[in-house]
């Protein structure tokens, strides 16, 4: 009978431990073979391993705070905080700010506003938006005053009384968009704000 470990070599007597044929090559002096002696050798570095004190504590239940709530959260990292228009809109300079705040009863300011560099996309698009709004009601003004000229009585009654109208729309609708801008609001003029958002590049808004 050939050899467990070695083929074509005939063994000369079974293994001590595990009845295994060896070959005399395999054969100990105890007539065990190289398995059961691998095993005997694991066996006795197992018995002599010193038992480490302590214990490992064991793992919390308690929920993480909200902060860690969210997509990331069974990752172990923090969610990443959602940063609104209205946070980015106060992150810029107090003086930006003003600037373009000023800059819807003072158009010239909103002009000299596009210079700083410091200002953020969109309080440069809000600059944009509040020299549209004086180029509008600039625009409205001119018609209502053509309007006014043209020799029907009816036509330039109507004209006048919208005259008189616009210049206190103008103060009231300049100074409400003023001041939000001045908090960081978002501000979107009708009609104006849509036509910005299709004319102005993405990575100027």
């Amino acid at each position: 009978m050939d050899c467990y470990f070695h083929s074509n070599v005939p063994s000369v007597a079974p293994c001590a431990d595990c009845a295994k044929p060896i070959c005399a090559t395999c054969r100990d002096d105890r007539g065990a073979c190289p398995s059961c002696r691998l095993a005997a050798k694991i066996d006795s570095a197992s018995a002599s391993r010193q038992h480490l004190g302590g214990q490992v504590p064991p793992r919390s239940n308690a929920q993480p705070p909200p902060f860690y709530q969210g997509p990331w959260a069974q990752q172990g990292y923090a969610a990443a905080p959602t940063v609104t228009s209205a946070a980015v809109a106060t992150l810029d300079p107090v003086e930006s700010r003003a600037l373009v705040a000023l800059g819807y009863p003072l158009w010239p300011l909103a002009l000299i506003s596009l210079f700083d560099r410091k200002q953020s996309p969109a309080l440069k698009r809000q600059a944009y938006q509040a020299i549209g709004f004086n180029l509008g009601i600039a625009a409205l003004w001119g018609v209502l005053w053509f309007m006014g000229n043209i020799p029907f009585p009816t036509l330039a009654g109507s004209s006048d009384v919208m005259e008189a109208l616009l210049i206190p729309f103008f103060l009231v609708a300049s100074v409400f968009y003023g001041i939000k801008v001045w908090q960081g609001d978002d501000v979107r003029v009708p009609i104006l704000a849509d036509w910005i958002d299709e004319r102005l590049p993405e990575k100027a808004r």
